[in-house]
């Protein structure tokens, strides 16, 4: 029954919600300083929920940076998470172009360095700069974060 009971977690949002239950110091001090910024849960959360672009290339991850910037990020306008998998599915040489590089929800330590470290540091609704990985040059779009 209790291995049932587990296995249950991860499907759904139980796993976040015990995951934040854990430390309850850190869902305090999120709850209290809603109000300020956005900028203290940055070093806090334990999930991110984002989408990336791969590509092997330096220079087709340009071309892609390059197309958000002239269609969103010039204007200071932050890129819609549909367009944003629209160039996924068109640019991107990872699996998960399949989902418009949604990765879901993920914690801290499952992703390699540099990909974790921008994605838990791209502000929620952002998109980063184009970056290296030991998997290739990537663009995060941070779409959420929890615990």
């Amino acid at each position: 029954m209790g291995k049932d009971a587990k296995k249950k977690e991860p499907a759904g949002k139980g796993k976040g919600k015990q995951a934040a239950g854990g430390s309850d110091e850190g869902a305090s001090k999120d709850k209290g300083g809603s109000k300020g910024g956005k900028g203290d849960k940055l070093g806090t959360c334990n999930f991110v929920k984002a989408r990336h672009i791969l590509c092997e290339k330096q220079g087709k991850i340009n071309e892609v940076y390059q197309k958000l910037q002239e269609g969103w990020l010039d204007a200071g306008d932050k890129v819609p998470p549909a367009e944003f998998g629209k160039l996924a599915t068109q640019y991107s040489e990872c699996p998960s172009a399949k989902r418009g590089g949604d990765l879901g929800w993920f914690p801290r330590g499952k992703m390699a360095g540099p990909f974790q470290e921008v994605a838990f540091s791209t502000a929620i609704g952002a998109t980063s700069p184009a970056f290296k990985s030991t998997h290739g040059y990537h663009i995060v779009l941070c779409e959420g974060r929890r615990g």
